[in-house]
């Protein structure tokens, strides 16, 4: 029975705060910029876990129909990177190409995935920002 709450508990947690992510004030609410001639939504998000970003990204591609979604989660000291690219940019851009360079920037090895789909780690959250900054250097050419 304890196990079975400690389950929920954690569900119920991750979707707080995936709602927390969606709807936060400030910055976070503020729509997609353009880089380079592509629509990009870049957050970094305190206290997401590497798990809880896709499905985040999942509910951005709503905002971002044709463009580029980078998600940097902090979580533990360490960092968590999802890039997702929907519509027609996924003709032009990789998200993988971007995510490698954003883990890179954060002092990881890489990260993997599909075209329009990719995730990796890195163990500095200090340098979320970095990262961010990195996938736009890469859509800026």
């Amino acid at each position: 029975a304890l196990e079975a709450q400690r389950r929920k508990l954690e569900k119920d947690l991750a979707e707080a705060r995936r709602q927390l992510a969606m709807g936060g004030g400030g910055a976070a609410a503020s729509g997609p910029e353009e880089v380079g001639g592509v629509q990009l939504l870049a957050r970094v998000m305190d206290g997401v876990g590497g798990k809880d970003l896709r499905p985040i990204a999942e509910e951005f591609k709503k905002q971002v129909p044709d463009g580029v979604i980078a998600l940097i989660g902090t979580a533990d000291g360490k960092a968590a990177v999802t890039v997702a690219v929907t519509g027609p940019a996924a003709q032009r851009v990789s998200a993988v190409d971007l995510a490698k360079a954003a883990v890179l920037a954060l002092g990881g090895q890489g990260a993997g995935g599909r075209p329009d789909f990719a995730q990796g780690g890195a163990p500095d959250a200090e340098r979320a920002e970095d990262g961010l900054a990195a996938v736009r250097a890469l859509l800026a050419g």
